[in-house]
C-alpha cells in the first residue's frame, strides 16, 4: 500500500477517536472498548519472547477482546505494541487460515477454545493489515507524545527546541535518506 494512501486511510480511521492528554493508555483503552461495547483486556505474552514469535496479539472472544504484548520489553514499546493490536481491533482485521486453539491454549489455558471468536498476530510487515495497523499505532504515538514535547518556558531553551523541532520537521517531510 502505497505510503500516502495508508496515512490518508489511518488519519480517517482515527479522526474520530479522542487521544488523552496527557496520554494514559488504560483511559485510551478503556474509551476504545466503550466505544465497541464490550470490555478490552491487556495481558503480557505468559512466555518470555523469542525470534519469531508475535510481541504482540489480539485475541477476540464474543464477549470481550483481549490484548497480549510483549512482557521483556520497555513501557513504550509495550505502548507502541498494544496499540498495534488496537489498530486491528479498530479495523476488525481478520487473520487468514489462523486456528484459534493453538493460541487460546497458550495465552488462555482455561478459556473453552470454543468461545474464541478471532486470534490475529503479526505475520508480516509486508501485509497490509500490518501497515495499516503499525501506522495506527504511530500515529495514536504522536499524538500522545505531542503532550510530551512542549516548548520549554527558559527562552534559550526554547529557542533551542523551536531550532531542533524545524530541523526533525524538515526531515520528516523530505523522508529518511
Amino acid at each position: 500500500m502505497r505510503l500516502k494512501k495508508l496515512e490518508r486511510e489511518c488519519r480517517r480511521l482515527l479522526a474520530g477517536f479522542d487521544v488523552p492528554q496527557p496520554f494514559d493508555l488504560d483511559t485510551f483503552v478503556a474509551d476504545i472498548a466503550a466505544r465497541r461495547g464490550r470490555p478490552m483486556h491487556l495481558h503480557p505474552l505468559p512466555a518470555p519472547h523469542t525470534e519469531g514469535a508475535p510481541c504482540g496479539v489480539w485475541l477476540a472472544t464474543e464477549q470481550a477482546d483481549h490484548v497480549f504484548y510483549a512482557a521483556g520489553t520497555g513501557r513504550i514499546h509495550q505502548q507502541h505494541i498494544i496499540l498495534h493490536e488496537i489498530g486491528h481491533v479498530l479495523c476488525d482485521h481478520v487473520a487468514p487460515g489462523l486456528e484459534p486453539d493453538d493460541a487460546t491454549a497458550l495465552l488462555l489455558p482455561d478459556l473453552d477454545p470454543a468461545t474464541v471468536a478471532r486470534v490475529l498476530h503479526r505475520s508480516s510487515y509486508t501485509a497490509p493489515q500490518e501497515q495499516i495497523a503499525e501506522m495506527i499505532a504511530t500515529m495514536i504515538n504522536e499524538r500522545a507524545l505531542n503532550d510530551y514535547v512542549r516548548r520549554p518556558d527558559d527562552p534559550l531553551l526554547g529557542r533551542l527546541h523551536e531550532a531542533l523541532a524545524e530541523d526533525a520537521r524538515r526531515t520528516e517531510r523530505r523522508g529518511p535518506r
